[in-house]
């Protein structure tokens, strides 16, 4: 289904997000997804996607709580191994109140930025939802030439920032290029963007510095759930951010942009 083609109901994405493992029973194991919680409450930044989240989440049963009620994990701690699950009514959810979000922005004609650590499986989500905004009369911010961060450069491809290393786009949970490009725009005197949407540490650092951000994310990411859960993000939306095709979120995309009143 191509992205412009007319979008889905909630039914039809629904099942497509099953189908698909989008969401439902997806490929991320219940022992890697209680890893990363175990990891992120034991204070390992990595897992923190750039947000400070102090001593609030060094719990890792809280952790496991909030990813229940986010994203639809189970909430049994006792089953450590094994299937685990996004609930993908849940990621439908989520992607409603994201598209209030983009509504707003093109109503108002924002500056938005695009980024991915992700670029395998997400670019193209993003990459059509700047379009679109573009339409509207958005601005789709340019990042400033010759960024570096984590060994690699900071550019724009189809106006979604991303790290590039040796010629290849890289997958990245780390927050430096985010941080790179905002503290890029403040030293030129240039305006930090009026919304974020992202993903990875890309979300994390936008949303600690108090940019409002709409940020997708696996079910073995929590911080950005967190994020929402205290209010430094607007919207998380629960998803497999990896899997077998990325034409697999055309649809998802498509839904996206027809509740914001893109399409």
């Amino acid at each position: 289904m191509p992205i412009a083609a007319a979008a889905p109901s909630r039914a039809h994405l629904i099942d497509h997000l099953v189908r698909t493992r989008i969401a439902g029973d997806v490929a991320t194991p219940r022992e890697n997804n209680l890893l990363h919680y175990r990891r992120l409450a034991n204070g390992d930044r990595h897992y923190w996607f750039g947000l400070e989240l102090g001593g609030r989440w060094a719990d890792e049963q809280d952790v496991l709580a909030v990813m229940a009620e986010r994203c639809g994990v189970s909430d049994d701690p006792d089953h450590r191994q094994g299937q685990d699950t996004i609930d993908p009514e849940l990621t439908v959810d989520a992607l409603d109140r994201a598209a209030a979000v983009l509504r707003k922005a093109a109503a108002d004609r924002q500056r938005v930025l695009f980024a991915t650590g992700h670029p395998g499986g997400l670019l193209d989500v993003h990459r059509a939802t700047a379009q679109a905004l573009r339409t509207r009369g958005c601005e789709i911010m340019v990042i400033p030439d010759g960024l570096q961060a984590d060994d690699g450069m900071v550019f724009q491809f189809g106006d979604v920032a991303m790290l590039e290393r040796g010629a290849t786009l890289w997958h990245t949970h780390s927050p430096e290029p985010m941080a790179a490009v905002l503290n890029a725009l403040e030293r030129t005197g240039r305006p930090w963007p009026d919304l974020v949407v992202a993903d990875h540490g890309w979300a994390g650092c936008a949303a600690q510095r108090a940019i409002p951000t709409v940020g997708f994310a696996d079910c073995n990411d929590p911080a950005l759930f967190l994020a929402e859960s205290e209010g430094t993000l607007q919207v998380t939306i629960p998803l497999d951010d990896h899997v077998r095709s990325p034409r697999h979120y055309d649809p998802l995309t498509a839904y996206l942009l027809a509740a914001a009143e893109l399409l």
